[in-house]
C-alpha cells in the first residue's frame, strides 16, 4: 500500500448536500486533489483550528487533544485508507509509552485531530487514483464558483475584488465576535478563494 502525503486546501460549501461541506485535500508532490464531503460540525471544527480561532470553550477535538497531551499520547499520522460505497474510512496512527495503535475513525474526525497535532496527513494511491480529481480539471470548478456567487447575488460587476474582500472580511470579523464559527468559515473560504483567484 503506497501511501501519498497530502495537506488541506480549504473547504467550501457543497451545494449538492444540505448543510455539508466539501473538504479539499491535494497531494504535496502531484497536480491531483481529493475532495470529500463532512459535516458542518466536523468542517467548523477543522476551519476553527486552521484559522487559529480558539472557542471560548473546548470543542469535542480540543477535549480529545487535552485528555491525549495529559496521558502522553502522541498522534504520528492519518491515512485515509479505504474507499467503499463513496464512503472514505480512515485511520489514526497513534503511540503512547511506545506501543503503536491505529484506531478507525472518520475522516472529518481523524483530520481535525490531525491538525490539532499537526500530525501529516496521507491517502493511499488506490483511493487518490479512484477518486483523485487532476488539476485540469480546476476551470470547471472555478466556473461552478461564479455560479454560486452569481445566485448568492455577488455578480462581478457589483463590487471591485478589493471592495468584496474588505466586505468580506468585515462580515468574518462579525461572525467571530458573535461566534457564529460555521459563517465565518464559510466566509474565511470565501476570502482565501478570492485571494488565490486574484493571485
Amino acid at each position: 500500500m503506497r501511501k501519498l502525503q497530502v495537506d488541506i486546501l480549504g473547504l467550501s460549501t457543497s451545494p449538492h448536500t444540505n448543510g455539508a461541506y466539501a473538504l479539499i485535500l491535494y497531494e504535496l508532490e502531484g497536480k491531483r486533489k481529493l475532495p470529500i464531503i463532512i459535516g458542518g460540525f466536523e468542517a467548523q471544527a477543522i476551519a476553527l483550528k486552521l484559522e487559529n480561532i480558539k472557542p471560548p470553550r473546548p470543542f469535542t477535538h480540543d477535549l480529545f487533544k487535552n485528555i491525549a497531551d495529559a496521558f502522553h499520547l502522541h498522534v504520528n499520522e492519518i491515512i485515509i485508507d479505504e474507499l467503499h460505497n463513496e464512503t472514505f474510512y480512515a485511520k489514526v496512527i497513534c503511540e503512547v509509552n511506545g506501543e503503536v495503535h491505529e484506531i478507525d475513525a472518520r475522516p472529518s474526525d481523524a483530520i481535525a485531530i490531525a491538525v490539532r497535532f499537526n500530525a501529516p496527513l496521507f491517502v493511499t494511491e488506490e483511493i487518490m487514483n479512484e477518486a483523485g480529481i487532476k488539476e485540469e480539471q480546476k476551470e470547471e470548478g472555478e466556473e461552478e464558483e461564479a455560479a454560486a456567487m452569481e445566485t448568492q447575488g455577488v455578480s462581478a460587476g457589483q463590487l471591485t475584488p478589493d471592495a468584496l474582500l474588505d466586505e468580506l472580511q468585515s462580515a468574518l470579523n462579525d461572525a467571530i465576535s458573535n461566534e457564529n464559527y460555521e459563517e465565518a468559515a464559510r466566509l474565511r473560504d470565501e476570502i482565501s478563494r478570492l485571494k488565490s483567484s486574484s493571485s
